[in-house]
């Protein structure tokens, strides 16, 4: 592994978005979905995303999100027939009027509930990377269903039975799985994070939020912002790239109190422009230690197009990023 010390740090990513696009994007979306009693939500999503992707840049070329409302329609069938299969058993036990039935019906429906978070995030992972590319190169997932599976219960319970407090273990343990398995042609990542390190952030910023009554929050942000980016490791042919953010918290207030006065004055009309600011932010304040090479960079992964993981996370409100 190539070591380099003092290397510059440079701005590389650039989010183009225009308000005016996103706006009208999610409004033709929230009709159509009405009009459509919900049918259309999985070509909405589609468009969302082939929007967020198409406006980001590397290297001044733009990602490119291959998702269709087609592939999403079909996950989101599959997704709904899970879904629907749960409530039916819980409200089937429900109705027999029998305690123990329905003491079964509820043990069951939030197993399964709690079982679909590992397959969402899995899903997701592997669909969104698969459907993911930039300059031609598609990036990929490599994690095993039952692996992941295993570990998310594993670490999930020891979560639950500290009472979150090995949250922070369990989050970390999470994002070197999944880094570990990600893939962007022959580019691999890494995450390089400790759960102890998160702990102590996590502390200190939800103790000292608490006694300045929500004005550290920002710094806390700041600080989780700055742990996650600083531990993912990009490594082409064994060079590893580093990244650091320069948010800092008067930014962050600055979004945050602009966005809540868009939205609150528009009445939701302008979330686009929100969403807009957010990763306009987000992308100005990432920096890297070294481009990729792009001449180096090879085709490796396979297509997946299977979007009930990635459905599923949509219902279930899941974003592991």
């Amino acid at each position: 592994m190539e070591i380099i010390h003092n290397r510059e740090f440079k701005k590389l990513l650039k989010f183009n978005g225009d308000h005016s696009t996103l706006v009208g994007l999610r409004i033709l979306n929230n009709v159509l979905k009405v009009i459509t009693l919900g049918l259309y939500y999985p070509w909405a999503r589609a468009s969302v995303l082939q929007y967020m992707y198409g406006e980001a840049e590397y290297l001044e070329t733009r990602f490119v999100f291959h998702g269709t409302g087609k592939e999403m329609f079909r996950g989101f069938i599959k997704a709904l027939a899970i879904f629907l299969v749960l409530y039916g058993f819980l409200f089937f036990c429900i109705f027999t009027k029998q305690p123990m039935m329905a003491v079964v019906g509820g043990i069951v429906f939030y197993i399964g509930i709690l079982l679909l978070v590992p397959l969402a995030i899995h899903g997701s992972q592997r669909y969104r990377l698969s459907r993911t590319s930039w300059r031609g190169i598609h990036f990929g997932y490599r994690g095993d269903l039952k692996e992941f599976v295993k570990l998310f219960i594993g670490h999930g319970l020891l979560s639950m039975l500290t009472l979150g407090i090995y949250g922070p273990w369990f989050r970390v343990k999470m994002k070197e799985y999944i880094y570990g398995n990600m893939r962007f042609g022959n580019i691999e990542f890494k995450f390089t994070g400790k759960g102890g390190d998160l702990f102590l952030i996590r502390l200190k910023g939800i103790f000292l939020s608490i006694i300045t009554l929500g004005i550290y929050s920002f710094w806390f942000l700041k600080e989780l912002v700055e742990f996650e980016l600083k531990n993912i490791k990009i490594i082409q042919d064994g060079v590893e790239i580093n990244m650091r953010s320069t948010l800092s918290a008067g930014k962050i207030f600055g979004m945050v109190f602009v966005n809540y006065l868009i939205v609150i004055f528009t009445l939701g009309l302008a979330t686009g422009v929100a969403i807009n600011r957010i990763m306009r932010v987000a992308f100005e304040n990432i920096e890297f230690d070294l481009p990729i090479n792009p001449d180096k960079l090879m085709q490796t992964e396979d297509e997946y197009k299977d979007a009930t993981g990635d459905d599923l996370a949509g219902m279930l409100d899941i974003d592991f990023a």
